[in-house]
């Protein structure tokens, strides 16, 4: 059965480097990082928190639907598909379930906490972004504490995490 994995979390979890490590670690696996679809909209692009709210909205919506069939395409070819985003609404569940009939879908949600992000995210050298969107932990745990697999992952090496990850797989199938 073709496998979809979906990487949730704030800013500065280590979603990238977690989907990373898991697609180098699978035999036939594409890694799809959100930001990168989103930020493929040049002109006009309105980001999450910009105004007006509806583009943003919208665009949101577009990165959602645009991962969805990137990792269609990916699983008709006969790979695993990762996909790291931040998701905050249950909503976004039912989305890839239509998207992706028959797929296998795994969520898991790297959650170290707010202080680890944010070290993070310090250390990173392409983008500095976890401040910014810190409110989003609560509401997270609010709607999707009972969805998939959540992972501590403050003092785990990504190692350590794709290796819990793969051993409780069945946690985190949707």
């Amino acid at each position: 059965m073709a496998e979809v994995w979906i990487l949730n979390g704030i800013p500065g979890v280590g979603k990238t480097t977690t989907g990373r490590c898991l697609a180098e670690r699978l035999h036939r696996s594409a890694h799809i990082e959100g930001d990168i679809v989103h930020d493929m909209v040049v002109g006009g692009l309105v980001q999450p928190g910009e105004l007006p709210e509806y583009e943003a909205i919208a665009q949101l919506e577009l990165c959602r639907r645009n991962q969805i069939l990137l990792a269609r395409s990916f699983v008709d070819a006969g790979f695993t598909a990762i996909i790291d985003y931040v998701y905050v609404m249950p909503d976004f569940i039912d989305d890839f379930r239509r998207g992706l009939p028959g797929a296998d879908l795994h969520l898991v949600t790297l959650a170290p906490g707010a202080t680890i992000a944010l070290d993070r995210d310090a250390h990173r050298p392409e983008k500095t972004v976890a401040a910014k969107w810190l409110f989003l932990e609560p509401m997270m745990k609010d709607n999707l504490s009972t969805y998939g697999l959540w992972v501590d992952n403050s003092a785990m090496t990504v190692d350590a995490v794709v290796d819990y990850m793969l051993t409780n797989q069945h946690h985190a199938r949707l």
